[in-house]
């Protein structure tokens, strides 16, 4: 289980997509999660989702990221997530597991959609995920789509 719960959790935190929650179950446990998260948790989420995608070989030398940050974090979301499932949100995810077996994933792609929002709502990195497109042929682009 200790494996299933970190891939289905990474897989979760980096989901963009919208969750589809495949029954009402489902949906409580989601929202319980996410009803459970403070602020600070949030941006901690967001910490740790950059810090996961910065141990990338081709991005690591991006980063100054230490072995003591990477242990912090990681200590951090396993703290969260043991209270989440443990204290805030063990019955619900029981009731959804019984009926459905992907509910825990399916659970923590809300989770991660909550990190992504916490990352993307700052004014800094949406002018970083856009600038782009100051390079962009708009125009070239736009004649296919015309035609």
């Amino acid at each position: 289980m200790n494996t299933i719960l970190k891939s289905l959790l990474f897989v979760g935190l980096l989901s963009v997509a919208p969750a589809s929650l495949a029954d009402n179950s489902t949906q409580q446990f989601a929202s319980c999660l996410v009803d459970n998260l403070n602020g600070k948790e949030r941006k901690k989420l967001a910490k740790w989702v950059f810090f996961a995608m910065a141990a990338h070989p081709e991005i690591e030398s991006f980063s100054n990221i230490t072995a003591n940050n990477y242990t912090n974090s990681d200590k951090a979301i396993g703290s969260l997530i043991t209270r989440l499932l443990t204290e805030n949100c063990s019955a619900e995810m029981k009731a959804a597991y019984k009926t459905n077996p992907q509910a825990i994933e399916q659970g923590f792609e809300l989770v991660g959609q909550v990190a992504m929002q916490e990352l993307m709502s700052n004014d800094k990195v949406m002018t970083a995920i856009t600038s782009y497109s100051h390079f962009t042929d708009q125009s070239k682009i736009n004649s296919i789509l015309v035609d």
